[in-house]
């Protein structure tokens, strides 16, 4: 198959930016954005226009994504670990390592069958918000996103809305690499927010790594689809003898480490970087 390059030049930024220990940029031309402002974003979905949207865009994502599925564009075979979600009463953050604009649709397979009927709620950059990606700005803007913002007091709002989700019992996805690297395997060192969110609220975490093998199910750009297996681990909790940046640190640690264990194990062979 004569490989896209497009996407080659993706794998070639890759490469380039693992080198360097660049790990937080992404490698996607990401579309131009602007700030995201308080008045414009109802994180709780408390108006009824609201309501009404996240209803609508929540049938299409599920239309769009099951539509990939059955069309085995988007293929997870195995799910691993659910006892670990399932071990974890009330408010929750899941991690997950970003690789894909489908991973987070993959999470929410895996999951939402032991949910009790709650949705699951997915942080995702500024920009993916003010100005998405075509053709998924009625998902990016109304599907349970929740946008963070280059603005203070949006920010705050963010952070209001996420103890009241925790609190409410509800599960948030979040990406502590912070980039998505297309189809990169390897978890990358984590940035600090999702933690620094764990330890205010007092919040477990619930680490997730997603694994890839090639299927035999070409993608149309020259690669194959990616088979995913979707590891869930054991609960991260706070510690609460430790002052808070000692917490988020360890938190970090555990997580990253976690990962690591999942990628050795599934790929046998060590993390190195640098390598293909």
């Amino acid at each position: 198959m004569e490989k896209s390059s497009h996407k080659l030049e993706l794998l070639r930024r890759i490469a380039e930016l693992e080198k360097k220990e660049l790990w937080h940029l992404d490698v996607e031309d990401d579309p131009e954005t602007y700030p995201l402002m308080p008045d414009q974003v109802d994180y709780l979905n408390e108006k009824l226009s609201s309501k009404i949207k996240n209803k609508i865009a929540n049938r299409a994502g599920s239309r769009f994504f099951d539509k990939m599925i059955a069309n085995r564009q988007l293929i997870i075979k195995e799910v691993r670990g659910i006892e670990n979600f399932t071990a974890v009463s009330g408010g929750k953050l899941v991690t997950c390592n970003h690789f894909s604009v489908c991973d987070n649709y993959a999470v929410w397979v895996a999951l939402r069958d032991h949910m009790d009927s709650k949705m699951l709620y997915k942080v995702i950059r500024e920009g993916n918000y003010t100005n998405p990606p075509k053709p998924f700005g009625l998902i990016m803007r109304h599907c349970n996103t929740l946008p963070l913002s280059s603005q203070m007091a949006t920010m705050k709002k963010f952070l209001r809305a996420v103890r009241t989700l925790l609190e409410r019992g509800e599960t948030i996805l979040i990406y502590p690499e912070q980039s998505m690297w297309w189809n990169y395997r390897k978890p990358k060192p984590m940035q600090d927010g999702t933690f620094a969110l764990s330890v205010q609220n007092k919040a477990p975490i619930v680490p997730v790594f997603i694994t890839m093998e090639d299927s035999d199910v070409p993608d149309g750009d020259g690669f194959f689809v990616q088979a995913y297996t979707i590891h869930i681990l054991p609960a991260i909790y706070p510690d609460p003898t430790l002052s808070n940046k000692e917490a988020k640190e360890a938190m970090k640690k555990q997580n990253y480490e976690a990962w690591v264990r999942v990628y050795e194990e599934f790929y046998q062979k060590p993390l190195v970087y640098g390598e293909s």
